[in-house]
């Protein structure tokens, strides 16, 4: 099924964060639409400024995979519709909002534990922000490389 912008954004914000809060909704929605604008680096060679391509990127979100090391995922975009404040959320992105405290984020993840490491991944993130259960990461030097 092909997803207009709005739908696939309201249902990676419930899947990736429908747990966090409107904040955590809100910070998810800035990373991806951050990576969608991000005017450098692998984001910008591969996204080109389409949300879909960002969404679908092989390994960037487990929820927009149906199978997950091997395994059925359950938790997918397919399977978990979105609800209104989810809308609500996409809307307030994709009209050019975005969390203050991570104008540059690209990445997020949940480390399952109360602290955060201070790179991500390897040289090419550098911790930003905590919000709930996700570690936010803005790009250093080393992303305009990738």
């Amino acid at each position: 099924m092909a997803y207009g912008a709005r739908e696939l954004l309201a249902r990676i914000i419930k899947c990736e964060a429908g747990g966090e809060g409107d904040r955590g909704m809100k910070a998810v929605a800035t990373v991806v639409m951050n990576r969608v604008h991000v005017p450098y680096g692998e984001y910008f060679r591969v996204g080109q400024g389409d949300l879909r391509k960002i969404i679908y990127q092989k390994g960037q979100f487990d929820c927009a995979t149906s199978v997950l090391r091997g395994q059925p995922n359950p938790q997918n975009i397919w399977a978990n519709p979105p609800e209104d404040i989810h809308y609500q959320i996409a809307d307030w992105a994709l009209a050019g909002n975005k969390l203050y405290t991570l104008d540059d984020s690209l990445w997020y993840f949940n480390p399952f534990k109360p602290t955060c490491q201070t790179n991500f991944p390897s040289r090419v993130g550098v911790i930003q922000n905590r919000i709930r259960d996700h570690c936010y990461y803005d790009p250093t030097s080393f992303y305009a490389e990738t």
